[in-house]
């Protein structure tokens, strides 16, 4: 948790003084070490504990002035010069700046002329028509920043994927000290790995629910206690986050798993079908009238009646039960089915590793090759390179896999499509390439067909392998350009590109409903990392959930593969 809190510090002090149009040298580095501290696998609180400042210079990204800062928010819990930069503008104008459409240029110029310093005054200016003389303002600009405003509020009380899942983790890591708690099980929509959570749901088995009761309003993590019972409990977290304790007994389990995991629909189905056969179901378990004849497992939720088992990540109401009552729930990809990442970016252009230490990083993950793809010069923002830098990185990464035995790195790059659908490198440059990902990064607003025909002549190119964050959205921060998914997904399998899904929880793009309809098609998919860092490699996790939740099998996923077969699939 102290990671996302300093990350959001660091965000919000770059976004402040880009609106003092500031260094922007200096602006950068606050949102380098912003990406570099939220994707930390450690808690920087022990980081610190563990080396001092020392060790917090050591993290990537992380100078001596920021690691200063950093040590006096771990002891003070407050940043002075921040809350000073915060008393230079109006209250809560942070949260007028991220609204996506805005900009600080924009936020600053409603300030002057109207006095808007909230999401709320800006909304009701625009319903009253008082943009209109304002400058640079006109319908379009208003429409972006209504839709950016429906964004935030679509998202409002609600947390990413990970974000969400550390939470949990620590949740558990805390109960799971207690010998008293038998069985710890996250529930909910994460447990269904939705890409947004409202709120933790823990279920526990225990004996002696008083004692797990009371270690739980304890844990350092509560903010405040809404309601403590014998049974139950909810809490709200330093963060915002709800979190809401059950305790069952063991012949319960089950039930209560199902019960508090499957979204609305899919219990309700459950309950109808029990109450077809004579018999009920709740949380407590399966009766027939008083008896229970079911539920201290969740594999007898299903089996009762007739059905395969329906993994948490399908029980969404689609479909889930027809399959299972023909035996045709697939066999899910895992994590450990993952043999490559074939997204990576290095300190070439926007990462905090060199390729070799990108390269030892995977290797300890057990993965047989990588695929180096760092910017081309189209994404100047992230220091994307010419044509003969590219070269020179080639032969870079021929040298670094001669230095790090028993992982194939692979010679790559993240090409811009530009706006009329031609690739950042000229062909003679692409086909030395071992493989090629390509992306849409700039010119976002395009209408929808041309948007779509420009990507499906990006597809064309005979060099082009893999279409990365296929959307372009940021969950919470910026909607997907406009694309008809279903031409977009056709022209993939027609030109042999692979569609990928990225793993960042800010992406998971494609999303799930995606990932079915490719799978459908017979569309080549890949599941990569996007790592900036050796510590994002470990977002793969998200990456294969958001698959999982797309029905999507081993076999559905190129990266699972061979290298070998991998690049027969592709080239």
């Amino acid at each position: 948790m102290l990671n996302q809190e300093l990350a959001d510090i660091f965000l919000n002090i770059a976004e402040l003084l880009e609106l003092k149009a500031d260094n922007l040298f200096k602006i950068r580095a606050y949102e380098k070490a912003a990406r570099n501290i939220e994707s930390l696998n450690h808690d920087i609180g022990e980081i610190y504990k563990s080396g001092g400042i020392k060790a917090l210079e050591n993290i990537p990204g992380v100078g001596a002035h920021t690691a200063l800062k950093i040590e006096e928010y771990l002891n003070t819990g407050k940043i002075k010069a921040f809350n000073a930069l915060k008393h230079e503008f109006p209250n809560n104008f942070l949260k007028l700046v991220e609204i996506p459409g805005m900009g600080p240029k924009t936020a600053i110029l409603l300030y002057k002329k109207l006095g808007i310093d909230s999401p709320e005054k800006l909304e009701k200016a625009i319903k009253a028509g008082k943009l209109k003389d304002i400058p640079g303002m006109g319908a379009k600009k208003e429409e972006n920043i209504l839709r950016g405003i429906e964004l935030k509020k679509k998202v409002h009380g609600r947390f990413l994927l990970d974000v969400a899942t550390s939470h949990a983790e620590l949740l558990v890591e805390e109960l799971s000290k207690l010998k008293v708690a038998d069985k710890i099980l996250p529930c909910g929509s994460l447990r269904r790995g939705k890409e947004t959570i409202g709120d933790i749901d823990l279920l526990v088995v225990s004996s002696h629910p008083a004692r797990v009761m009371d270690a739980f309003v304890g844990i350092s993590a509560v903010k405040d206690v809404l309601a403590k019972g014998e049974t139950k409990s909810s809490v709200i977290l330093q963060n915002g986050m709800q979190a809401d304790l059950r305790v069952v007994e063991e012949k319960s389990f089950g039930a209560a798993a199902h019960y508090f995991t499957g979204c609305k629909e899919h219990n309700i189905h459950l309950r109808q079908l029990a109450q077809q056969t004579g018999w009920k179901v709740s949380e407590y378990g399966i009766f027939r009238k008083d008896k229970q004849i079911g539920g201290e497992t969740e594999e007898e939720m299903f089996s009762k009646f007739g059905f395969q088992f329906i993994p948490p990540e399908l029980r969404e109401m689609r479909g889930e039960f027809e399959a299972a009552a023909k035996g045709k729930i697939p066999d899910l990809i895992e994590l450990k089915d993952i043999k490559g990442d074939l997204h990576l970016h290095t300190t070439a252009s926007d990462g905090a590793n060199t390729i070799e230490e990108m390269a030892r990083a995977v290797k300890a993950l057990g993965y047989e090759y990588i695929l180096i793809t760092d910017h081309s010069p189209s994404t100047r923002v992230a220091k994307g390179f010419s044509a003969a830098k590219l070269l020179q990185q080639i032969k870079e990464v021929r040298a670094a896999e001669k230095n790090v035995a028993g992982i194939r790195i692979l010679a790559g790059s993240e090409v811009d499509i530009k706006p009329d659908g031609s690739l950042d490198y000229p062909d003679e440059i692409l086909k030395q390439l071992d493989l090629v990902i390509i992306a849409v990064h700039s010119s976002f607003k395009m209408p929808e067909e041309k948007m779509t025909n420009r990507i499906i002549k990006a597809m064309q190119n005979k060099y082009a392998n893999i279409f990365t964050h296929p959307t372009g959205r940021l969950i919470g921060e910026r909607e997907g350009y406009a694309i008809d998914m279903e031409k977009v997904l056709q022209a993939a399998k027609e030109n042999n590109v692979a569609m990928e899904i990225n793993a960042h929880p800010k992406r998971l793009d494609l999303t799930d409903v995606h990932c079915m309809r490719a799978k459908e098609l017979g569309v080549k998919l890949v599941i990569n990392t996007d790592a900036h860092s050796t510590d994002q490699l470990q977002l793969m996790k998200y990456g294969v959930i958001t698959a999982r939740r797309g029905w999507l099998e081993a076999k559905d996923v190129l990266n699972t593969y061979s290298l070998t077969r991998l690049l027969q699939s592709l080239k």
